[in-house]
C-alpha cells in the first residue's frame, strides 16, 4: 500500500521560509512523478508544483514560482517543497500526491495517492 507523508510545515512569519518533505513508501518511488497541492479554508484544492520521475522536469503554479521549488531525492523516496519569501496567501494545508505515471501531472484527478496534509501559516 502506498503511504505518503509530510512533514515540515509550521508557523513562520512573512518572507520567511519553510522546507516541507513527503517520505514515500509502497512502491518504486523513482517511478512516478509527485506533486504538492494546497487547500486553504473554504477554498478548493490548488496545484502548487509537480516534478516528473528523475527530477529533471519540474512545473511551479505562477502563483509561486520564483519562491518556491520542488525537487526529489530518489535514494531517499522523498520528494521536497522549498518555500522561501513565504506571503500570508500561502497559509494552507498542503499535501503530497503520486500519480500512475512516470510523467509530471498537474491536474488533481491525475493523482491517486495523497498524504495526510501538513498545515502552513504564514502570519503578516
Amino acid at each position: 500500500q502506498v503511504q505518503l507523508v509530510e512533514s515540515g510545515g509550521g508557523l513562520v512569519q512573512a518572507g520567511g521560509s519553510l522546507r516541507l518533505s513527503c517520505a514515500a513508501s509502497g512502491r518504486t518511488f523513482s517511478s512516478y512523478g509527485m506533486g504538492w497541492f494546497r487547500q486553504a479554508p473554504g477554498k478548493e484544492r490548488d496545484f502548487v508544483a509537480a516534478i516528473n520521475w528523475s527530477g529533471g522536469i519540474t512545473y511551479h503554479a505562477d502563483s509561486v514560482k520564483g519562491r518556491f521549488t520542488i525537487f526529489r531525492d530518489n535514494a531517499k523516496n522523498t520528494v521536497y517543497l522549498q518555500m522561501n519569501s513565504l506571503k500570508p496567501e500561502d497559509t494552507a494545508i498542503y499535501y503530497c500526491a503520486t500519480t500512475l505515471s512516470s510523467a509530471l501531472r498537474v491536474g488533481v484527478g491525475a493523482y491517486v495517492y495523497w498524504g495526510q496534509g501538513t498545515q502552513v501559516t504564514v502570519s503578516s
